[in-house]
């Protein structure tokens, strides 16, 4: 039904409603009874039991759950409890991240108006906003919540702030009369309100049209349950890793055993070591890396005003490749601001955005001495003096008490000197005839000491050019006539061109005994003295986050309710919008379908006059172009797009609960960007996640190829599965978490996103692991044949030179890990943290050697000084001998 375009009568014919007494109570009763409460509903939730154990069906859930029992088997109780702890804390955390999203749906039931004034039975009565039902009369004032969706028909004064809905940062004017056009988005909608939406001035009565999930709120709503959460590209190929290893290490066990055998040795015996080397095959300790490197990433945002909710949320915006941001409060101030001004001839600009009260007047980008410049006080004064609006501060905060606009021209006349307190002790209003959408204008009657009345009218300036007779120009009136009217006109347009909203000032001395009755009286034969133009002007710092991005190769997209003209010229000036790019409003969205949009979706840099459901359009296009895309916003109409992109970032100061509960980062200070210090960090995390998996799987291929070449060659085990072990556990931990306080490259952002598609073996990296694994197995059975050759065949003499030199190449090799280039690229004194690890690690080979009470747990006796040199020699080989290579410069290629 096209409510918006049907005459109050029919209205209340369509609802079957009386205008003047509104529904019996027993007809609202019944249709309560029908249709249902007016209220939000939610799906059935999943409990709390179900939803904890779908966490242990993750596939790499499943792999450590199977070395758990084969730990156990093995009778390394400790391995097992660790990677039993591991697995629980990942399942926690899955649990709480879950549990706390369904938290959107809550936050948004929190906007709708607990009560409601209803006409029932005709008598105005209070009751629940729950209770309203399609055909209730109700009525609202300044300062209500809107319970229903209505359809006006009585608008006196009445304004309405739909920013949450609209993303607008002004309230919008609404009417009563009837629209004219068919394929009005929301934001066009002027005769009618909304629920959830607030009343920030005048009054007006409403037919209610729609109620609970019918409701444009309910829509929404119904857009955050059916909004499906994408797996993130972190999850995905720690998931495609987890299947790769599995795979490896069931057949490196069985291969292992069968050759052992084959050469003599028991079957028992090789079981154990092939079994050791499938959980030496599976890094256990990833997922608890993973997660800790994500922490610290975490606890780094913060620190960048960045409040990380999903921890995988910081790695994915690493890799995104599309921003789409909201523009009301996100790229700009969302605080109407007074940029230039125009009068007797004359335009001024003005410094300051916000609600800064120091600013600069400029004429020709001349500053100018405010105070001489006449017309431009005259200006200012009338501005304040026809206005309701009250700067204030609270908790050491300015904010505006009124209306935005409002605020805009005082906190204008206040960068001149122009205190509303020094006015009004200068001047006294008689009387006020209110801003009325009808009339589009505002009218007083001020009294100045010595007794001499004014009237002061600000409003729409095509409006007040038409009741105006005369114009002030080099201080003096001059009759308006078609050539000066003309002249006025083209500093609206020129003002209008720069998506400037303007307000014009006009006047009227009044003689000694003239009465004024009417605002019909009054709005007549004024002095026409200028035009304020503001914006909502974009944040300092935005452009240049918007250029870093560009160099990081990541395209960002404007998507706003506000209008085309105003959102182009935002675009413009923050260089989102290239020369070739196009904008896209909401009508023509509304003809494409998804796969229509995603053909030309890439061509786009700016949507417009947008509904909830172009949002989600506009991300799926992206997502299904191949996109990673980071959604922004602060209003609940971004809500379900923010939940169904790869990665959403809501607004901490402006953001309402819903966009909140639906991102997986929030920004504290609302600024552009900081998004761009995420993606720092997040491009950051995930290099530091691939060197710890270089450095783990290199150091177990490596494990894994001793073991396998040894049976080979028939020669007797190099390591025992204690060995094994010791050094899965205690090597590839310390080191390979300390990979992960790494700091970034210097080219990290002069890099394009990686694909969502890319392998975690892409760019060399399979080369790297298998390569150093090989020459790390190969090293470790060098150093085991000649020892035990030169130690006449004392087996765990062998076996312990053959431990130290494998554990002594994965600390020299952790080094080389730190670059994709070479170890010679990185100070490797870069990471204390790193150096510490290593020495600890150092520390305790030494002592597992060394302390006679652990000898005989792990099968070592102590080595001799020179057969150290042999051991630090040859372990030193699989990062020196690749620094600077055929291999390395093979690793660059593969990266190019």
């Amino acid at each position: 039904m096209q409510w918006h375009t049907l005459a109050p009568n029919d209205v209340a014919k369509e609802t079957n409603t009386n205008l003047a007494t509104g529904l019996t109570t027993e007809e609202a009763k019944k249709r309560l009874k029908r249709f249902g409460d007016n209220k939000l509903k939610e799906t059935k939730k999943q409990s709390a039991l179900l939803l904890f154990f779908h966490q242990f069906q993750d596939f790499m859930v499943l792999v450590l759950l199977v070395a758990t029992v084969i730990s156990g088997f093995l009778g390394e109780y400790v391995d097992a409890i660790a990677i039993i702890v591991i697995v629980i804390m990942n399942a926690c955390l899955g649990f709480f991240q879950e549990r706390r999203a369904e938290k959107s749906l809550e936050a948004l039931k929190q906007l709708s108006a607990p009560q409601a004034i209803v006409l029932r039975d005709g008598e105005w009565v209070k009751v629940r906003s729950q209770e309203l039902v399609v055909g209730d009369v109700i009525k609202f004032s300044s300062g209500d919540r809107i319970g229903a969706d209505v359809r006006l028909i009585e608008a006196k004064g009445l304004e309405i702030e739909e920013s949450a809905l609209t993303g607008e940062s002004v309230p919008t004017a609404k009417v009563a009369a009837p629209l004219a056009n068919d394929h009005a988005t929301i934001g066009d909608l002027h005769n009618m309100a909304f629920m959830g939406t607030l009343v920030t001035r005048g009054s007006g009565v409403g037919i209610v049209i729609a109620t609970g999930m019918k409701t444009a709120m309910g829509q929404i709503a119904n857009l955050l349950q059916e909004a499906e959460t994408v797996t993130t590209p972190l999850q995905r190929k720690l998931e495609q890793l987890g299947k790769i290893l599995i795979v490896v290490a069931l057949l490196l066990t069985v291969l292992v055993v069968v050759v052992g055998v084959i050469q003599g040795h028991e079957l028992y015996e090789m079981f154990l070591a092939g079994v050791s080397l499938a959980v030496a095959a599976i890094p256990e300790g990833l997922p608890a890396i993973v997660t800790i490197a994500l922490a610290l990433g975490v606890q780094r945002m913060i620190k960048k005003n960045a409040i990380v909710r999903k921890l995988p949320a910081v790695e994915t915006l690493g890799c995104a490749s599309v921003i789409c941001s909201d523009k009301t409060g996100t790229m700009t101030e969302n605080m109407m601001t007074v940029t230039h001004l125009w009068a007797s001839g004359k335009t001024w600009t003005v410094s300051g955005t916000g609600l800064e009260t120091n600013g600069q007047f400029y004429e020709h980008d001349r500053p100018v001495d405010e105070k001489k410049e006449a017309a431009l006080q005259q200006l200012l004064t009338f501005g304040v003096l026809c206005n309701n609006a009250q700067l204030k501060e609270k908790n050491h905060r300015r904010y505006i008490d009124g209306d935005p606009t409002e605020g805009a021209l005082l906190v204008a006349a206040l960068k001149a000197g122009l205190t509303k307190e020094r006015l009004n002790a200068e001047f006294a209003v008689e009387h006020e005839f209110p801003f009325d959408s009808e009339r589009k204008m505002m009218t007083v009657i001020v009294k100045d000491s010595s007794g001499r009345r004014w009237i002061v009218t600000k409003g729409a300036p095509d409006v007040l050019l038409e009741i105006s007779d005369r114009i002030t120009w080099n201080g003096r009136e001059q009759q308006l006539t078609s050539a000066w009217r003309k002249t006025v006109q083209e500093v609206i347009q020129t003002m209008a061109n720069k998506a400037l909203r303007t307000i014009a000032i006009a006047y009227r001395p009044l003689a000694a005994h003239e009465r004024i009755i009417t605002e019909k009286d009054a709005e007549k034969a004024l002095i026409f003295v200028g035009i304020q133009g503001m914006i909502d002007p974009p944040r300092p710092e935005v452009k240049k986050a918007i250029h870093q991005c560009k160099e990081a190769g990541i395209k960002t997209v404007m998507i706003t309710g506000d209008h085309v003209l105003t959102a182009r010229a935002i675009a413009k000036q923050l260089g989102i919008l290239p020369n070739n790019g196009k904008v896209m409003d909401g009508a023509t969205l509304s003809r494409l379908s998804v796969d229509e949009l995603e053909e030309i979706v890439d061509d786009i840099y700016v949507f417009a006059r947008v509904s909830p459901e172009h949002k989600l359009k506009i991300v799926k296009a992206l997502q299904r172009k191949g996109h990673v895309v980071a959604m922004t916003g602060d209003g609940v109409n971004d809500a379900p797009a923010i939940k169904a992109a790869d990665i959403g970032v809501a607004m901490g100061k402006s953001g309402t609960e819903v966009a909140k509960e639906s991102a997986a980062l929030v920004l504290l200070d609302d600024n552009f960007a900081t998004i761009q210090a995420a993606i720092h960090e997040g491009r950051n995390i995930y290099e530091n996640i691939r060197k710890f998996i270089r450095y783990l799987l290199a150091s177990n291929v490596g494990e894994i190829l001793v073991m396998l070449f040894a049976m080979l060659l028939a020669l007797p085990l190099p390591l025992v599965p204690i060995q094994i072990l010791w050094v899965n556990l205690v090597t590839d931990g310390l080191p390979a978490m300390a990979l992960g306080l790494d700091q970034a490259e210097e080219n990290v952002m002069k890099r394009k996103p990686r694909h969502p598609k890319e392998g975690v073996f892409a760019r060399g990296l399979g080369w790297k692991i298998v390569s150093r694994g090989f020459i790390i197995g190969l090293v470790t059975l060098a150093a085991f044949m000649t020892v035990y050759e030169r130690s006449a065949g004392n087996l765990v003499y062998a076996q312990t030179a053959a431990f130290a030199t494998l554990v002594m190449a994965q600390l020299i090799h952790v080094f080389d890990c730190r670059c994709e280039r070479s170890i010679f690229d990185r100070n490797p004194l870069g990471n204390l943290y790193l150096v510490g690890a290593v020495l600890l690690s150092v520390l305790l080979l030494l002592v597992v050697i060394y302390y006679p009470p652990l000898q005989s747990v792990f099968h070592t006796v102590p080595i001799a000084p020179l057969d150290w040199m042999l051991i630090v020699g040859l372990a030193a080989l699989p990062t020196f001998l690749f620094a600077g290579s055929f291999f390395t410069r093979k690793s660059r290629t593969n990266m190019l």
